[in-house]
């Protein structure tokens, strides 16, 4: 009378935390970069406002 679904269901329990625990990673890595991004924009922006050529 055992049934075999929560034993396949928790055979996949490491790879879906495996693969959660890659997803938040990756949103973390690339939120920092788009922030850094931004945050070098604004300064290039800053430095070109205090530094004007003449072109």
């Amino acid at each position: 009378m055992d049934s075999g679904f929560f034993f396949e269901a928790g055979s996949l329990l490491p790879s879906l935390g495996v693969g959660l625990l890659f997803w938040f990673v990756m949103r973390a890595i690339l939120r920092s970069d788009r922030q850094e991004r931004e945050a070098q924009r604004q300064a290039e922006k800053d430095f070109r406002e205090l530094h004007p050529t003449d072109e």
